[in-house]
């Protein structure tokens, strides 16, 4: 089994390994505890992501920050004026985790503004009134932006996941030492919740997750990927969900859950392979591939549960 090395969009990951510095764990481990590569979800019955149903960014930032023993504070909400001040203080006692930003309005981005730049997390090392520097993990070190730029890119007004504007989290303190495998130990029951399908967070009307969110994306591709659907997989989606998968893979198997391992490496490899197909348009092909993958979610809920069952 082997890991995967390289540039990918594991934007919150990298800035959480980036706050915790020499006392993170690799980004395989952090993105394996945020749930992320537990399932996949149609939100709205449109929008495919392949994430578990009712995920996102902040609730799995929240739960591999716990899991890895550390808290920290985090704020959101008020005028620009006083996120910026709060921002300032962070900023004089240490780099501040900020995000969601919207990705399309961080101008030093060849091709910004965007409308469909889509959420993303920085870390931002300095501000002040005029200016943001910041290290963004999509390749920008040492960053900068006029501070309103950055500000409105905070704001994060098309961004639905969250309930108020210019979110940050700063005060990272580690409470407990806790090892990545009894980190990742103790996250499996998180895992097997996210694989059994969740209903207790709030998703829009006609959202599917699991095989059947894969199955009814297969339906769509295969009538004929939508343009921005067929954008949003292969700049985005299916990079994110293999490399997910595959490293959720790896901590598993760091486990010695060979089994559950060897299914989400199964899966990663379906889903990488879906790059070429959806690059070129053939989409019966892809379709194809999505009804292969379809129904592993069940076969990986099955031998997390079993594992835990176990008491391994």
């Amino acid at each position: 089994m082997l890991g995967y090395v390289g540039s990918g969009p594991y934007c919150y990951t990298n800035s959480l390994a980036m706050m915790l510095g020499g006392e993170s764990p690799s980004t395989a481990v952090i993105e394996t505890l945020t749930g992320s590569p537990f399932g996949a979800q149609l939100i709205g019955g449109s929008l495919p992501l392949f994430d578990p149903y009712g995920w996102h960014p902040e609730v799995g930032l929240d739960a591999a920050i716990a899991l890895l023993g550390w808290s920290c504070e985090r704020s959101d909400g008020g005028t620009p004026a006083e996120a910026l001040q709060r921002l300032r203080t962070g900023c004089s006692r240490g780099p501040v985790l900020v995000g969601p930003v919207d990705m399309g309005l961080l101008l030093y981005q060849p091709g910004t503004p965007n409308a469909d730049g889509g959420d993303h997390y920085v870390v931002v090392l300095a501000a002040d009134q005029d200016s943001i520097e910041l290290h963004d993990p999509h390749g920008h070190p040492y960053a900068t932006l006029p501070t309103q730029a950055f500000l409105s890119a905070w704001e994060a007004k098309a961004i639905s996941y969250i309930d108020a504007p210019f979110v940050l989290r700063t005060g990272f303190v580690r409470r407990r030492r806790v090892t990545p495998v009894d980190a990742l130990r103790q996250s499996l029951p998180g895992a097997e919740r996210w694989l059994a399908g969740r209903d207790d967070l709030p998703m829009p009307p006609g959202s599917l997750g699991g095989a059947a969110a894969v199955e009814t994306l297969a339906d769509m591709v295969a009538q004929g990927a939508p343009p921005g659907i067929r954008t949003l997989l292969t700049a985005f989606g299916v990079r994110v969900g293999a490399r997910r998968l595959n490293d959720a893979a790896m901590c598993l198997e760091e486990l010695g859950l060979s089994r559950a391992a060897s299914i989400a490496q199964r899966q990663a490899r379906i889903l990488g392979s879906l790059q070429y197909p959806l690059v070129h348009g053939d989409d019966q092909a892809a379709a194809a591939q999505l009804r292969q993958l379809a129904p592993t979610y069940e076969r990986l809920h099955t031998a997390v549960g079993t594992a835990l069952g176990s008491a391994f």
